[in-house]
């Protein structure tokens, strides 16, 4: 899965706000610790902002903390968030007015809907909590983990 800077600096700014708990963190200080663009980070933080996953506190002690508690947030909504390519899955071909050429092509394009229902139940099932205190849900945890080397097969005559 290719991720844009964008969705990667938003998930980072998102989960040091998990961190901190309840408190505001000010863009600057987010900027510095997370060591992003100060100004790449203020036009996600309006982003974040519209999209109802941030609220900002203005003066002295302002900042961003997260608009729900990190267990109520998912990744998905984060990238869908940052991401218009990552867009809700629709019934039809992922192109509008493309037909399968043949009985191999229905199948591939069974193949792309699979791997695209696998990414969103990832993302969809993974919250900033889950992230925040390592605890992924174990069917995430599987995927990530690589695979076991392959058994011989031992025969014997």
């Amino acid at each position: 899965m290719y991720v844009t800077a964008r969705t990667n600096y938003a998930m980072r700014a998102l989960l040091a706000m998990a961190a901190a708990g309840p408190e505001p963190i000010s863009a600057p200080a987010l900027a510095e610790a997370e060591q992003m663009p100060f100004t790449f980070l203020q036009t996600i933080l309006g982003e974040l902002r519209r999209s109802r996953l941030v609220v900002s506190q203005r003066g002295h002690d302002g900042g961003y903390r997260l608009a729900r508690p990190a267990s109520q947030i998912t990744a998905g909504e984060v990238v869908r968030a940052m991401d218009t390519t990552f867009a809700p899955a629709e019934d039809g071909p992922h192109e509008p007015g493309v037909r399968p050429m043949s009985v191999a092509a229905a199948h591939l394009e069974q193949l792309w809907r699979a791997a695209d229902t696998a990414l969103r139940r990832v993302l969809d099932e993974t919250t900033l909590d889950d992230l925040t205190n390592g605890r992924l849900p174990a069917h995430v945890r599987a995927l990530a983990d690589p695979a076991p080397p392959p058994q011989p097969i031992i025969q014997i005559d």
